[in-house]
């Protein structure tokens, strides 16, 4: 079995800055495209910044320039380095990996519990 555990939320004021960390854990083959989505009560989970395993980035358009995806491929980790934050930032964030399970090199999709990002004075 996999898990994706997150680290790193929390509370911060406008302008500040905070680091997501997600680290995966289990027996599988390898790590396709990790990420981060994130979601608002009543709103549908949307793609924050996913980056491949060979580092190709990708981001919202909201995010461009304030946030930075980054992974760790020997510790299976990504990070959401997140600065100049604004209240729209407020959500709850969720780490996302594409697994390659052994035998079958079969991929699915595994989703963290979730960490709690509020942009607040």
């Amino acid at each position: 079995q996999v898990q994706l555990v997150e680290s790193g939320g929390g509370l911060v004021q406008p302008g500040g800055s905070l680091r997501l960390s997600c680290a995966a854990s289990g027996s599988f083959f390898s790590i396709n495209g990790m990420g981060w989505y994130r979601q608002t009560p009543g709103k549908e989970r949307e793609l924050v910044a996913v980056i491949e395993r060979g580092g190709r980035t990708k981001y919202a358009d909201s995010v461009k320039g304030r946030f930075t995806v980054s992974r760790d491929n020997a510790k299976n980790t990504v990070y959401l380095q997140m600065n100049s934050l604004k209240p729209e930032d407020t959500a709850v964030y969720y780490c996302n990996a594409e697994v390659v399970v052994r035998f079958t090199l079969s991929e699915f999709k595994y989703w963290g519990q979730g960490t709690q990002v509020t942009v607040s004075s």
